[in-house]
Formats: C-alpha cells, sequence, structure tokens
C-alpha cells in the first residue's frame, strides 16, 4: 500500500513520527506483498525545518513524481492555519484525494484539505485549540471538536498531535484486523483506544476579547455564586438586562446556551478541583453546584468522555499514582495491565 504524508516548512514533528511509527512497527509484522510503502511529500525536494527545529529530509516534491497514493495524509503544524496552498498544489490535493482509496489530515492539517474544499459537507475534527477557527472558516464542514479522530466515508481526521497515533492505528485495524494493531499499540506502549475526547485536554473556559462585556461579567458572577440554581432571571439580573437582551447577547457571542455555559463553568471548576485537591468528590460535587456526585459524574461523562474519578487520576499527576513510581508487585501488576490491552 502507496502512502504519502505531506508536510512544509514548520510541520509538527509529531504529526510526522507518529503515523510513521505506526506503520513502520506493523511492517515488522506483516509480510513483504503487505507493507506499508511510506513516502514524505513536500512542496519540492528537501529539507523540511520541524517546528521543533528537527529537519527531515523530503526525497521529492508533489510535482516531481506521477504516483496515485492509496492513502494520502496532511501533517498539521503549529502556524498552518494561517496558510494560504497555492493553486497548483490544491488541486494536486483535490486529484489525489479524488483517486485515493483513503485520504485525511493529522492535527490542523485539516486547513489544507478544506481549502481544496475535500471537507464540505463531512464530520470531521482538528486539534481543539483550532476546532473553532476550522468551523468559522469552513463553515460548509461538520467539526466534532472533541473526537479523537472521526471517519466520514474515505476520508479520516484526526485531533491534535499524538492523536494522529490513534487515527493510524485505526488504519492498520481496518486493514489488517484489531489484533494486529493490538501489537503495533503495545510496541509503541500506547492505547489502542484512548478513553475520552479532547475536551478534557483543552484550557478552562475564559472569556475572549472578541466577546461582549456581558459575557465576562456573566461568568464572574456564576464563578462567585456557583453553588446557586442560577436561573436565566438571575443571570439577566445580575448584569442589569432584560431576559430577551440577555437571551439574544449570549445567542451571539457565547454561542451556546446559558444553561450550558453554567454548566461549562461547573464542569471547569470541578476540574480544576480535582487536579490541585485531595477532596472527595461528593464535597468537589457540592462545591460545584451539582446536585450530587451522580449528577457530577453523569456531567463529566457527557461532556468529558471520562469520570471524576478517572479525570483526577489522569490529570492530578501524583508521583504514587504514576506507574514509573511502583516497585516490586506493584511494578509487576503495571506490566500485568499494560500487556492486557
Amino acid at each position: 500500500m502507496k502512502v504519502a504524508i505531506v508536510i512544509f516548512d514548520g510541520v509538527q514533528a509529531l504529526d510526522v513520527a507518529g503515523p510513521l511509527d505506526v506503520f513502520a512497527e506493523a511492517n515488522t509484522i506483516l509480510s513483504e506483498q503487505q507493507k506499508y510503502e511510506v513516502s514524505l511529500v513536500g512542496p519540492h525536494a528537501g529539507t523540511v525545518t520541524c517546528s521543533n527545529g528537527m529537519q527531515l529530509s523530503v526525497p521529492f516534491g508533489y510535482t516531481d513524481v506521477d504516483t496515485q497514493w492509496d492513502l494520502l495524509l496532511v501533517a498539521g503544524g503549529p502556524h498552518l492555519p494561517d496558510a494560504q496552498p497555492s493553486g497548483d498544489f490544491l488541486a494536486w490535493l483535490q486529484n489525489q484525494a479524488r483517486n485515493a482509496t483513503r485520504f485525511g489530515s493529522v492535527c490542523n492539517g485539516a486547513f489544507v484539505l478544506a481549502h481544496a474544499g475535500l471537507l464540505d459537507g463531512k464530520e470531521v475534527t482538528t486539534h481543539w485549540a483550532d476546532a473553532g477557527r476550522l468551523a468559522h472558516e469552513f463553515p460548509q464542514a461538520c467539526v466534532q471538536p472533541d473526537k479523537i479522530f472521526v471517519r466520514d466515508g474515505r476520508l479520516f481526521t484526526s485531533a491534535g498531535v499524538t492523536a494522529g497515533i490513534d487515527l493510524c492505528l485505526s488504519l492498520v485495524a481496518e486493514d489488517w484486523g484489531h489484533e494486529l494493531a493490538v501489537r503495533v499499540a503495545k510496541r509503541l506502549v500506547v492505547y489502542i483506544q484512548r478513553e475520552g475526547g479532547q475536551s478534557q485536554y483543552s484550557p478552562y473556559m475564559g472569556t475572549g476579547r472578541d466577546e461582549d462585556p456581558i459575557i465576562g461579567k456573566v461568568h464572574r458572577y456564576v464563578t462567585e455564586h456557583i453553588t446557586d440554581a442560577l436561573s436565566i432571571e438571575q443571570l439577566a439580573g445580575a448584569v442589569a438586562v432584560s431576559r430577551r437582551t440577555f437571551s439574544r447577547v449570549f445567542a451571539k457571542y457565547a454561542k451556546v446556551t446559558p444553561s450550558a455555559f453554567v454548566e461549562q463553568v461547573r464542569v471547569d471548576t470541578a476540574r480544576k478541583l480535582l487536579e490541585d485537591t485531595d477532596a472527595p468528590l461528593k464535597t468537589v460535587a457540592f462545591q460545584c453546584g451539582f446536585r450530587s456526585a451522580t449528577h457530577m459524574r453523569t456531567t463529566f461523562s457527557r461532556r468529558l468522555d471520562v469520570t471524576p474519578k478517572q479525570y483526577r487520576q489522569r490529570f492530578r499527576g501524583e508521583p504514587g499514582n504514576q506507574p514509573w513510581a511502583n516497585t516490586g508487585v506493584d511494578r509487576q501488576v503495571a506490566f500485568q495491565q499494560l500487556s492486557a490491552l
């Protein structure tokens, strides 16, 4: 199978290395006839400098060969959303995607596909930090900001950076079965499918400079009165506007309902407490305005795809909770758990 990873100057190194290693590990298991033939394709032959300074050798540019790739993946990079690909490159990309068995992007490489019109009418994802911009600039795409990766027909898109590994593991599973993909995941010491979505990695809610001042006031009020019931009337009264004006401003600037906004503030406050304190889950739930620990668990599961307990274990970072801190029997158990993936 011929695979092309399209890269540019400033590409994120892990967007390239992650997929490369997945396919390379798969090749150690596959027969010669089954192996992935992976090539890096750039704007021209030569050297591409990654965003971390690492340099990659590109054997040829997209115009140098007349190969039809079976799988085409566009890697992302910190500055890629601001890039304006040339018309010639977009025409090449459109032609390749039209005839490829599968095509897609890693991280914000989705912007390149969007410029080529390849995301129109498709469900897609990208890095959580770029999802809003992708949805705004390319409204014909149906952006799923919390997904780790998304498949829509022949199109595959992934979330940020290391999510390219998740994406390519799914491609290997599709090609050669789940068992082989699990063997590759074990070799790379990663999960075959990680728990939760991108939201658990995103920063806490804030008020942007383009938002209406009312939204910032509401955010402060909700934070200061988070244990209250917080009806729409109470929120409108807190910022001295009518309910009608309040609803209109919220719809325009917050892009969510007031109740969803309040829920997100509660989730963010709970995330912070789970990371920074040893408070029991019931206490965290009470301090954040949830009706109970069960209510908080249900909300976390719906919004983040993880439970509060799982979130705390994942992001607290306590030395005793880390596998490398275990010794003796504990270390052996940790390796047994990994082998059971």
